[in-house]
């Protein structure tokens, strides 16, 4: 039996409920080989958000870690490469203590660091004097974090600083024989996608640097991960073309690889991604984004040729080669995040199931549209569009659905047209979804990014304005029902875009920021400049952080807003959620405000990611008066 769909979202039963949102299917990410074997992190919401080791060999996968370990790192507080596989075993961070652990092969253990003060990242083994390499992390009570490149000896746990005085360091990466090692550093007030540079030097016999030069990056260039070849090529990608594109560094020469508008490199918010991995002396895989949509090829270079591969899927990330086979994490419109095998010759695919299919009709799923639109200031920004869709729904030919704008955090991120349940979640209720890559995105280009130089909180929230415009003057949703969601940085766009303009009718704020002032003096190291580039200086410029702060200008403020807030959140502070909640109460417009204990940025627990969906549902029926019944809900 099918409803009939009016202008009303009643009557829209709907299979994906909260609960199945977080337990689908695992979540993967740092996915490496060693030898025969895979390995991967698999995190676990229903388990307070746990992260499990997992190896992958002949075919049999296996968990790695007991109950009381969790695998990750907070270095930057955002974390990333936070193991790393050697012959006999494994060494990984443990997110409750931040030490670095060995576990042998026969499950053995034995914690490698002691200093409580202390956080690693960007793990690297040397075979060849049995050490480690890593990113390390100094705290202390009184100062800012010192963050240094180290040399590690698991067995005494004596470290050996390599590389000190800049403010950042990153992707230490070993070459083949030992001899030399590559590294990224920046300073404040540059993140890594704004500049950076790599770093060479050469090893003695201990590991000691000797005769290190700056071969790449500096003003106004970005570079990500330097990668070794087996004939001592050093690899990287950096944006000087105003394109993140291959290089090869060989004998103090470097030659471009494939000079392109494409986007071969991704901002660096965490450690250990890898957007492409070396094949041969003549071959790459590489996934880039042309468009914004993200692919994957394999690179010629001494051709110039281009090969694109049809996986059927539209997202990879983790990629790695061994033996004729590559390996990494890929998703797509249809298919969640899983481990996948590639044939390099025959280019035959493989995937590794890791948990239970998901018992969901597909016809349930919406199927993203790339969109492209017109912004106020005449330049071109970009959008997945999800129809409302739901297989037991006839809609009539009046049907226009209420629209969820969602705002991705960052900025400098980008949103992605992968499976994603929390998506499905709405669409399948009988709502549209448009996920706007604003400007500032990621995927575009330098210049695309760097349109948001100087005007966060004003181009941001004016693209995702005019996005939401753009699909009513099209006729696709109801003008009246529009709604702006987001989370972290996206929360503050949903707070700009509801404060200064108005387009909107509701919005839901998860973590977001309400006042930069705060947060310019306030936030972790790796941030505590960020706001210069895109704002300016502070305080030099604190006009302008009070004029982009929302919760200066709540009078102006006439719509519903829900906020969700994680109490141990060390990047916006709970406060900044509780500043404009207050004022929207005293203003006697509708609020809530949703406070979750022992979560930081980013909720990894499913109780917690239920609770905001259920709210946030109820929030929208309640203050847009939207008809629901109580099979819709999926409660």
């Amino acid at each position: 039996m099918k409803y009939t769909a009016t202008r009303d979202i009643a009557n829209w039963p709907s299979a994906i409920s909260a609960e199945l949102t977080t337990s689908a299917t695992a979540q993967i990410h740092e996915l490496s080989c060693f030898g025969a074997s895979l390995w991967w992190l698999q995190r676990d919401p229903a388990n307070g958000g746990r992260v499990d080791l997992v190896r992958y060999l002949h075919g049999q996968q296996s968990h790695r870690l007991p109950a009381q370990f969790s695998c990750r790192s907070r270095v930057h507080e955002y974390g990333g490469g936070s193991y790393c596989v050697c012959e006999h075993g494994v060494y990984f961070v443990n997110d409750h203590d931040q030490h670095i652990y060995y576990l042998a092969d026969d499950d053995q253990f034995r914690c490698v660091t002691q200093s409580q003060l202390t956080r690693y990242a960007d793990l690297v083994f040397d075979r060849t004097r049995a050490c480690l390499f890593c990113i390390q992390e100094l705290h202390s009570d009184n100062n800012s974090p010192q963050n240094s490149l180290i040399r590690l000896n698991p067995t005494h746990g004596d470290r050996q600083i390599l590389a000190a005085g800049d403010d950042f360091y990153a992707s230490p990466c070993l070459s083949e024989d030992g001899k030399q090692l590559a590294w990224l550093c920046w300073n404040h007030p540059n993140m890594p996608w704004d500049a950076c540079e790599l770093w060479l030097a050469d090893l003695d016999s201990e590991g000691n640097i000797r005769q290190q030069r700056q071969i790449a990056g500096g003003d106004g260039v970005s570079v990500f991960q330097p990668s070794w070849s087996s004939e001592q090529q050093l690899f990287f990608v950096d944006d000087r073309s105003g394109w993140w594109n291959l290089y090869c560094y060989t004998d103090g020469a470097t030659r471009a690889l494939y000079p392109s508008k494409l986007e071969f490199g991704l901002p660096q918010w965490v450690f250990a991604q890898r957007s492409y991995a070396i094949i041969d002396k003549h071959r790459v895989l590489a996934s880039f984004f042309e468009h914004g949509e993200h692919k994957l090829a394999v690179l010629n270079h001494d051709q110039h040729q281009l090969n694109l591969i049809d996986t059927g899927f539209n997202s990879f990330n983790s990629i790695t080669t061994n033996a004729g086979t590559a390996c990494f994490i890929a998703a797509a419109d249809s298919e969640f995040a899983q481990p996948v095998l590639l044939d390099i010759d025959s280019l035959r695919v493989q995937t590794l199931a890791t948990s239970p299919p998901v018992k969901i009709d597909p016809h349930y799923y919406s199927h993203p549209q790339t969109i492209a639109f017109t912004t106020r200031h005449g330049d071109t920004a970009y959008a997945f569009y999800y129809p409302a869709h739901n297989p037991e729904i006839d809609p009539d030919s009046d049907f226009k659905p209420p629209l969820i704008v969602i705002t991705h955090g960052g900025p400098t991120a980008r949103s992605d047209a992968t499976l994603d349940l929390r998506k499905q979640y709405w669409t399948s209720r009988g709502f549209a979804l448009l996920d706007v890559n604003y400007s500032g995105s990621t995927g575009y280009g330098r210049a695309y990014r760097e349109r948001l130089t100087g005007q966060w909180g004003q181009r941001d929230a004016e693209d995702c304005c005019d996005a939401a415009l753009h699909l009513v003057d099209s006729g696709l949703v109801d003008a009246e029902r529009l709604i702006i969601k987001g989370s972290s940085a996206g929360g503050y766009t949903v707070l700009c875009a509801l404060t200064f303009h108005n387009v909107f009718a509701a919005g839901a704020s998860y973590y977001g920021i309400a006042e930069l002032e705060a947060l310019a003096r306030h936030t972790h190291k790796f941030e505590a400049h960020y706001l210069d580039r895109l704002i300016g200086p502070y305080p030099e410029m604190q006009s302008s952080y009070q004029q982009r702060s929302p919760v200066n200008y709540v009078g102006q403020l006439n719509c519903p807003v829900i906020f969700f807030q994680g109490t141990d959140d060390k990047v916006v502070p709970k406060e900044q959620a509780e500043m404009m909640f207050q004022a929207l109460q005293q203003k006697g417009i509708a609020t809530r405000y949703l406070a979750f204990s022992g979560e930081a940025h980013g909720f990894r627990k499913a109780a917690t990611q239920i609770s905001c969906l259920h709210a946030e549902l109820e929030f929208y029926v309640r203050v847009l008066k939207l008809p629901l019944s109580t099979e819709s809900a999926g409660d």
